[in-house]
């Protein structure tokens, strides 16, 4: 039998490049522990010392998740830490014992390493060579990380601090892209690159070599598409797309499982929670909601209190929530469908309740910073903008309110996360954002907002709108029309009022971001929005022109006004004027309707009774 020291050696758990893992029987102690060294030893007395006294300090870091050091010592020339085996098996042997885990449970692994290691990084401690063999997991499925600072870089006694500080960020980062190559391993089957160290796998990865590690199609189990994007973002060929702090990664990772596990779990628990300290969103406008309290509004009629009301978006939502949350408490939540009229939800509750949703709004800005704050207004704006161009686009006879107020929920976790995250939602922007392009990918593309946001909160951002709307008791229709069309699909004939209000709204918000992008993109972005909804709605390129320029016309009316509430550090988006096409303007405002309108009204495509007299309640449902 080989020995080290005192310690028998009975396996090789694992080698890598940078440390090596074995399994050894302690003959003081009559025990089998795991013995971690270095494959590089200490050069000199001072290197070893250093050695030791920066694994003293590591191991007096305790968390649930970091392995607790048994021993450290060395047997000249060899330093070493020891670990209780009763800690569990390394991830290798139990892949090797069970198979492959299911995502849920890998995913879960992942997380609480990533705990685990964003305490030790927060601590001013990294790994820096992390491996599949240096976690343990026991039969309670509880992850420990292994060797921490056991593959220390041994730096000069001398060496600037400023150096030494951004080698261990860089140590950091890496310990976090290795938890990606990790989870990416346990999701696959397969190692990475087919490289047993994970960390020569990574050095073989863009940007610094030239593989290209992304989640394949072919894995022992489906692999739901958050968790995928969350996975390829760690591994992406992009370093400023990573995740660049451990506790970013198990965020995310944290939020897809409890969403996964519960409904209303992760990032839709912790919006719900802070709904009820900060409320939904902050009334934009005092002098509204004081106007609303105020006695002089008891002579009003109800049309003009709901034209107040929607000049607020906080105390829009506000009535729709308490309104609709009655109808259900009452016990007739399906008898007259969703109120989406604020007139009607104005007389059903009255003035005292119109004064009562008016005081429990926060004030602006709520907990925003005013570069928070700024994009804020600027969202709603669009959000705004959207709502008149549905406006515009909607067929004869349908509600206007109904179909601003439509337009307004297909944005509601937008809103939502801007508000209660708004570092989270920098981030999904940031993601969204295309990198610099490179002789390899001369074109390269941001992620989409759906993907982006899996990789920030877990979840996407309609998934939180309609969590909201189902906490407020909104009904089912409501939900269905929540949800915006697919841009990567084609779109379907509309049947029924609510399809057709949905697609409706979920065009106008498209053109709203088509008016967003930059100028030399931005007619071919019109074009094809409008190409994807043209034969569901019986819409061709003059409508949607007529729409923006009367958009335009709304936005000259106001532009003195939106001046006052753009900052300098904030750019207003760009308006349907900038459009690079001499059909905006007095033109398209005085161009007949387009023969494909023309045709679908003659075949009879009018909307049903209930949407034609603007009841306020979901379509296709009696008014109460």
């Amino acid at each position: 039998m080989k020995r080290f020291g005192r310690f028998e050696l009975r396996a090789l758990l694992h080698k890598s490049q940078r440390s090596m893992l074995w399994l050894v029987f302690d003959t003081h102690h009559r025990q089998e522990m795991l013995l971690m060294m270095p494959r590089e030893k200490p050069v000199g007395e001072a290197a070893m010392l250093h050695w030791l006294k920066t694994m003293d300090t590591a191991s007096r870091i305790h968390h649930p998740n970091l392995a607790h050091v048994v021993e450290t010592g060395r047997v000249d020339p060899w330093p070493y830490v020891a670990y209780d085996r009763a800690l569990g098996e390394t991830l290798e042997e139990r892949l090797a014992r069970t198979g492959d885990p299911l995502p849920l449970d890998a995913a879960g692994w992942a997380a609480q390493a990533l705990e685990g290691l964003a305490f030790a990084h927060e601590a001013g401690h990294a790994h820096r060579d992390l491996q599949l063999a240096h976690l343990v997991i026991d039969a309670g499925h509880h992850v420990r990380i292994l060797g921490l600072e056991v593959a220390q870089d041994l730096l000069p006694p001398d060496a600037d601090f400023n150096a030494t500080r951004r080698a261990a960020r860089e140590a950091a980062e890496d310990d976090v892209a290795s938890i990606g190559l990790v989870l990416h391993r346990l999701l696959t089957g397969k190692p990475v690159l087919d490289e047993a160290d994970l960390q020569l796998a990574m050095r073989r990865m863009q940007p610094q070599g030239q593989e290209l590690v992304r989640l394949g199609w072919e894995t022992p189990y489906q692999i739901p598409d958050p968790l995928r994007a969350i996975v390829n973002r760690a591994t992406d060929r992009q370093t400023r797309q990573r995740y660049h702090l451990a506790r970013s990664f198990w965020r995310a990772l944290d939020g897809w499982r409890l969403a996964a596990e519960q409904d209303d779990g992760g990032p839709i628990a912790l919006l719900k929670d802070k709904m009820q300290r900060f409320g939904h969103l902050p009334s934009t406008t005092t002098r509204l909601v004081s106007t609303a309290m105020s006695s002089a509004m008891a002579s009003q009629h109800a049309s003009e209190l709901a034209a107040l009301a929607l000049k607020d978006m906080a105390l829009t939502l506000e009535l729709l929530r308490r309104v609709n949350n009655a109808m259900r408490q009452q016990g007739h939540p399906n008898s007259g469908g969703t109120v989406l009229n604020m007139q009607r939800a104005i007389a059903m509750m009255g003035l005292n309740g119109l004064e009562d949703a008016a005081r429990a709004l926060k004030p602006w800005p709520g907990p925003m910073n005013e570069a928070q704050a700024n994009f804020m207004q600027s969202l709603m704006r669009r959000v705004q903008r959207a709502g008149q161009v549905a406006q515009a686009l909607r067929p004869a006879g349908y509600d206007a309110e109904v179909v601003y107020l439509i337009t307004l929920m297909q944005n509601l976790g937008r809103l939502l996360v801007q508000y209660h995250f708004p570092d989270d939602a920098q981030q999904i922007r940031q993601l969204m954002l295309a990198p610099e392009p490179t002789e390899d990918q001369p074109n390269p593309r941001g992620m989409t907002e759906q993907s982006a946001a899996y990789a920030v909160l877990g979840c996407d951002l309609e998934s939180l709108g309609l969590a909201v709307a189902r906490y407020w008791g909104l009904g089912d229709e409501l939900q269905h029309m929540m949800h915006r069309p697919s841009q990567e699909a084609p779109v379907r004939h509309a049947d029924g009022d609510a399809e057709i209000l949905r697609l409706t709204c979920g065009l106008a918000n498209e053109l709203i971001e088509a008016l967003g992008a930059p100028e030399r993109k931005r007619q071919t972005a019109i074009e094809l929005a409008t190409r994807r909804y043209a034969r569901a709605l019986s819409l061709g390129l003059r409508e949607i022109y007529d729409a923006l320029g009367t958009l335009q016309a709304q936005a000259g009316s106001e532009r003195g006004t939106a001046d006052e509430e753009n900052s300098g550090s904030e750019r207003r988006p760009p308006g349907p004027g900038r459009v690079n096409d001499p059909r905006v303007g007095a033109a398209a405002t005085a161009a007949p309707r387009s023969r494909l309108r023309e045709r679908a009204e003659q075949q009879g495509g009018a909307p049903s009774e209930p949407a034609r007299r603007g009841s306020g309640t979901a379509p296709g449902k009696d008014s109460t």
